[in-house]
Order: C-alpha cells, then structure tokens, then sequence
C-alpha cells in the first residue's frame, strides 16, 4: 500500500464514519459506492464487491462503537428500545441471511428497493411534537418495536446490510421516539446487526486486513466527532439531511432494479 492510496481509503472511513456518528446510521450505504468507485479513479488498486463488502462490515461494527460511546452520557440511549429492537433485528438478518440462498438475486434486489422505497416516504412524513417529549418520558409500543425490527432484520439479512437507514424512520414516524434518541439507539442497535455480518465476512475470508484496519482507524476518529456534531445540529436539519441521504439511497436501488 502506498501513502496516496492509504490517504484515500482513510478519507472515506473518515467521510463515512462522521456521517454515521451524526445521522445514527452505520454509514455502508455511503462508504460501499465509495470504496468501490474513487480508489479507481485516482489510479488506484480496484476493490472486488465481496471485498468491499467485507472491509465495509468490519467498518460499520467500529464505527458504531465509536458513535454509542460519543452517545452515552445523556440519557440518549434507551435501552428498553436497544434490547427489543436489537434482539429482533439480529433474530431476523440470520432468517433473512439464511433464506436469502432460496431467491434470486433478482428477488434480493426488489425486497431491499421495497422497503428503501417506504423508509424514503416515511422520512417525508411531518414529525411533530416527538423532539417536545422528555428523553425520560419517551413511551413506545415495545412488541411492536420488536415485530417491525424483526422485519428489518430479515430484509437487510436477505441483502447483506445492516438496516439501520429502514430503522431510523420507523422509530421516528411509528414509534415517536425523538430524534436524537432515535440517532443513538439506532446506533448500538446497528451495531448488535453487525456482529453477524462482520464474523460471517472474516470466518469466510472477505475481509482485506490492510484497507479494512485503515478504514477503522478513521471510524474510531470521526464516528465519535460526528456524534458531537449530531447532538448540536438542530433536530429539524438531521431529519432533513436524514430524509434526503435515505431518498438518494432509494433511488440508487431502483435504478439498479430497472
């Protein structure tokens, strides 16, 4: 590895990483096009798909460590929320990873373009009132956060990610959880969903240890950053920049399909 591309790969850990840490989602979706589109242009050594989606695996599991420690003081995190949801999530990516062998990879794409799809619309949906309730006081329906999360889980097992960008609106818009709580539980639910992902990529050989080791680096650094930034920026702004990041996403998965 020379220094320009270890300069590369560790700007896009570190771009990715602080977009993780302050809109509370593992931040793949952004960092796999980029891992697997910007080494090349610059000359550089081009990764494979599986190999981006290894060092991306082992990325996400840090950088979402390094976003709930930034989150921890401060009433943040409900745990509540973290145990049903994350207990669920990971219950149904291992369903979803599973099943996945039985569908074409047509199928695969249409589930993940679906639930994209919904996940865009319902970050349009005006939030009112959730970010006027006490963080100690937040209320939810707690078999239905587990229920929803369960399906999640089984979709983003079905396609190989984390989920956290389906996560985020239906713990905005169905559960009424505030915004901030939403971004750090979101985080360390995240990061439950990608300890499966991230021992599948290793035990199966998917990860480059070089790359992958710069990437966490920058994660360590710029996860926690982004946090702090996150707890700063008013609320209204995060759902905006939210809302737009999961609406390219959406877009981005259809134009794959078709």
């Amino acid at each position: 590895m020379d220094m320009a591309f270890i300069i590369t790969i560790f700007l896009i850990g570190f771009v990715g990483s602080y977009i993780s840490g302050m809109l509370g989602i593992g931040g793949s979706i952004i960092k796999y096009p980029m891992l697997l589109y910007i080494p090349p242009l610059f000359g550089l050594a081009a990764f494979s798909a599986h190999e981006v989606s290894g060092i991306s695996a082992v990325q996400v599991f840090f950088a979402t460590i390094g976003g709930v420690w930034a989150y921890r003081k401060g009433g943040y995190l409900n745990r509540t929320l973290i145990t049903y949801m994350g207990a669920s999530i990971l219950i149904g990516s291992f369903i979803g990873g599973y099943g996945s062998k039985l569908m074409s990879e047509g199928g695969i794409n249409l589930i993940y373009g679906i639930l994209a799809l919904i996940a865009a619309v319902m970050m349009f949906i005006p939030k009112k009132g959730i970010d006027d309730i006490p963080l100690d006081q937040v209320k939810f329906n707690k078999w239905l956060s587990a229920i929803l999360a369960l399906i999640v889980g089984v979709g983003a097992g079905i396609v190989g990610a984390a989920g956290a960008f389906l996560l985020v609106p239906i713990m905005l818009v169905v559960l009424k959880i505030p915004t901030r709580m939403t971004i750090a539980s979101s985080l360390a639910i995240t990061f439950i969903s990608s300890i499966g992902a991230t021992v599948g990529k290793i035990t199966t050989g998917q990860v480059d240890y070089g790359p992958a080791a710069i990437m966490v680096i920058a994660s360590l650094i710029a996860s926690p950053l982004g946090a702090i930034a996150g707890k700063k920026i008013n609320t209204k702004v995060l759902q905006v920049i939210l809302a737009l990041l999961i609406f390219v996403t959406a877009i981005k998965i259809w134009m794959d399909i078709i």
